[in-house]
């Protein structure tokens, strides 16, 4: 009798210093989504966090934490305990962000622990249904004749990026002008103060849908069957677009740090997720596709990443307004 109390004293010792997801504990996970409500990271992290719920059994809130590009929100999960309780949902931003601002308040190398993939999605032209802007051609051709505002989501950011890869492929220049989030990009433009837009397509297509914005092109490879009778930019025949893609692919992170046990719970649970089919249809509506990976292939996604957009981001000297 003796001998079994002390034996269920060391395990209550034990799993007492065991991280807070290793034993199942009911305490709240909160996602950081860097920026506004509406945009593609904000409805990624909202769809993951539904079914979340119900694989972990655990209350999954979003929260929005919104400046600097993503860095303000990032850096909130960079500094907290790595116990799986506080995650982020970041994109290709993740990288290019601070190779842009230069002082960065992390390093996202070593600042967060990769945890899954989650899914990938094209870039979209969008412009309001009035527009004199009809294809690419158009695009182009206004960007070589002088100054044409189009909005992204934020310095630094995946459509940011693309704004200034398809004028530094056609020779075209814009003003872009940035804002803390797509969906606040969007609504500026529905309402005419801005000309375009590049956004994330799933992010984009509700107002497609409605009526309330145009899609020019898309980024992707292939046309997507959500849209159709939009061209890809490939299709364009703008001198310089004939090999244009382009993608935002969003992962999953926690802390630096986090114990093994709690990263395999979290991968796990992010396995069922983006494969229950009611989430594998939720993004195809959004032209999205989902699918997990390990956290080893999370971090060389990011890696690769690094080593192609830091060079471009030197090369054209983008830096923070």
């Amino acid at each position: 009798m003796r001998l079994a109390a002390i034996a269920l004293a060391l395990f209550g010792l034990v799993a007492g210093s065991m991280p807070a997801h290793a034993q199942g504990s009911d305490k709240p996970i909160k996602i950081m989504a860097p920026y506004a409500p509406g945009g593609n990271i904000d409805v990624t992290a909202r769809i993951i966090a539904d079914k979340l719920r119900d694989v972990l059994g655990v209350t999954v809130l979003v929260e929005n934490k919104a400046g600097a590009s993503g860095m303000i929100g990032s850096d909130i999960v960079a500094r907290s305990a790595p116990d799986g309780t506080t995650l982020l949902v970041s994109a290709n931003s993740l990288v290019a962000v601070p190779a842009i601002y230069g002082n960065a308040p992390y390093d996202w190398r070593t600042a967060f622990t990769p945890i899954s993939h989650i899914q990938r999605v094209p870039a979209v032209l969008v412009v309001t249904p009035s527009s004199p802007i009809k294809t690419m051609a158009d695009f182009v051709a206004l960007g070589r004749d002088g100054k044409f505002a189009v909005a992204d989501s934020g310095v630094g950011t995946t459509n940011h990026l693309a704004i200034e890869l398809i004028g530094e492929a056609t020779g075209s220049k814009y003003t872009i002008v940035h804002y803390k989030g797509s969906g606040a990009a969007s609504l500026d433009v529905i309402a005419g103060q801005v000309t375009a837009q590049v956004d994330q397509l799933n992010a984009a297509i509700g107002h497609i849908k409605a009526g309330k914005l145009r899609a020019i092109a898309v980024s992707s490879d292939k046309r997507v069957p959500q849209l159709p009778d939009v061209p890809t930019m490939k299709e364009s025949g703008v001198k310089g677009l004939e090999n244009f893609t382009f993608s935002t692919f969003t992962g999953l992170f926690g802390p630096a740090k986090m114990p093994p046990e709690v990263v395999a719970k979290l991968n796990n649970a992010m396995v069922k997720v983006l494969k229950d089919p009611a989430v594998v249809q939720r993004f195809a509506e959004l032209t999205a596709e989902a699918y997990p990976t390990t956290p080893q292939e999370t971090a060389a996604m990011f890696d690769a990443e690094d080593k192609t957009v830091v060079p471009l981001i030197k090369k054209l000297g983008i830096k923070p307004e």
